[in-house]
């Protein structure tokens, strides 16, 4: 992303005074007959997202008038940047108890827009870091724009190698050692899962995995995995077009698993990390696994395959089996893994599941905190005897009478996920619908809150 949040300003600085609905009166009543009928003609009063642009003497724009309702959430800030022309701002006025760093993040995140494909690319506006430490703020909104841009990156731009160069990329950039193992390696590396759903896309997008360690040997390690199906045609129990349209973003999970991982080094968390990323095609074609056959994993548990479009379970298995040999004191997975969470929650509450309910609690309160919604549902073992197979130890779509498909999907992962802390996040990645500083597209969701947390619990 083109850098957002500066240190110094190219120009002049316009002042941003962010004003409550319970200021607002006040302020307008100290100003001048201009103003006031400005802000009479303009009605602005101080909304959420109202913004007022007040000129000065030669009509340029001299101050900006920003809404923020109740003045209770940051997220507002969002709306703001597609509303600017392209300038340097600073925020002159913030209300006590709305956080200026977190302000500025909501500004930064809103400023998000995909154009590599666009022949022009518009300027931005830029605001100056004043009152916080810029570094933080940065690195996070960098790591969110990065997580965007492969959610919306096509499938024929962002395959299984293209990933595997943004994780060398970052690896390199923070000094982390990483490994990745291709196509039929995978089998003689015990990933028999990721290979079976890969094996069918063509050699040059052979699926892989790949895992990245950073930090010193004496810290507290936390494994964070990411689901990575580059496109998800759903194999031979195909999908419809209308469903296959938008599976460009099916390796959500795994772009996800690398933006909080760049999160963690780029603080420098106390912290061992690993972050585990199995990258596949699920393609059609005479090697493609089929419904019916009976899959090995990595953890020694036989998989009977009901339907081939369950396959980010599969590959999951072997990452979180991976995992739990490394011992880790913390566990994340992050996947698109169901349609179901989005029929219980919708698009912009992912669910999570976790039997540790201090860590339930912690996710919850740093969510709330920095304003990245999630949501707690249930491991209901009863469900769990859904996944019996007749012929194997499990098997990877649920029978119909649970109806819970995302809570039984958990259930499927928590078979092969370490012994530890363990959260799983059912993900959407994505903004069905766009809105002011929201574009239709690829989303980071739960991430901010799941870094808020690490940042608290090892510090």
């Amino acid at each position: 992303m083109s850098e957002i949040l500066v240190d110094a300003p190219q120009g002049a600085v316009i002042p941003i005074l962010a004003l409550t609905e319970a200021q607002a009166p006040g302020w307008l009543e100290g100003q001048s007959g201009f103003v006031k009928g400005l802000a009479t003609v303009s009605d602005f009063r101080g909304k959420a997202g109202q913004v007022l642009v007040l000129p000065g003497e030669g009509g340029a724009a001299e101050r900006v008038l920003f809404g923020l309702g109740k003045g209770e959430d940051a997220c507002v800030f969002r709306t703001l940047p597609p509303r600017l022309s392209p300038a340097t701002y600073k925020l002159e006025g913030v209300p006590d108890g709305l956080a200026r760093d977190q302000a500025a993040l909501a500004f930064a995140m809103g400023s998000y827009k995909f154009d590599r494909y666009k022949g022009h690319i518009a300027d931005k506006p830029k605001l100056l870091v004043e009152g916080f430490d810029g570094v933080e703020v940065r690195a996070i909104a960098h790591a969110c724009a990065l997580a965007r841009d492969m959610i919306n990156t096509p499938a024929n731009d962002m395959g299984p190698r293209q990933i595997e160069t943004i994780s060398r990329e970052i690896a390199e950039q923070y000094g982390a050692s990483i490994t990745v193992i291709e196509g039929d390696g995978l089998l003689e590396a015990n990933y028999p899962a990721v290979h079976a759903v890969g094996r069918a896309a063509v050699s040059q997008r052979a699926p892989r995995m790949i895992e990245m360690s950073w930090g010193e040997a004496d810290r507290p390690l936390v494994c964070i995995v990411g689901k990575g199906v580059v496109f998800d045609t759903g194999g031979l129990d195909i999908k419809p077009s209308a469903g296959m349209r938008i599976m460009k973003k099916d390796m959500g999970g795994a772009a996800h698993a690398l933006a909080l991982g760049r999160m963690v080094m780029a603080a420098r968390l106390p912290v061992r990390l690993s972050v585990l990323v199995p990258v596949v095609e699920n393609a059609i074609s005479g090697d493609a696994m089929r419904p019916g056959d009976v899959l090995a994993s990595r953890k020694g548990l036989t998989i009977e395959v009901g339907n081939t479009d369950a396959e980010g379970r599969l590959i999951l298995a072997d990452a979180l089996t991976r995992a739990a040999e490394l011992e880790p004191a913390l566990t994340i997975d992050l996947a698109t893994l169901t349609g179901a969470a989005r029929i219980a929650l919708g698009p912009q509450l992912p669910p999570f599941y976790t039997d540790d309910d201090e860590l339930a609690a912690a996710i919850e309160r740093h969510a709330q905190a920095v304003n990245d919604p999630v949501w707690r549902m249930p491991l209901w073992k009863p469900y769990a005897a859904a996944l019996e197979s007749d012929i194997a130890d499990v098997k990877n779509d649920p029978e119909a009478w649970a109806q819970a498909g995302s809570v039984t999907a958990a259930l499927f992962l928590q078979k092969f996920a370490p012994a530890g802390p363990w959260v799983h996040l059912d993900i959407f990645a994505w903004n069905a619908r766009g809105q002011i500083g929201s574009p239709a597209g690829g989303e980071a969701q739960a991430i901010r809150g799941l870094f808020s947390m690490l940042r608290e619990r090892f510090a």
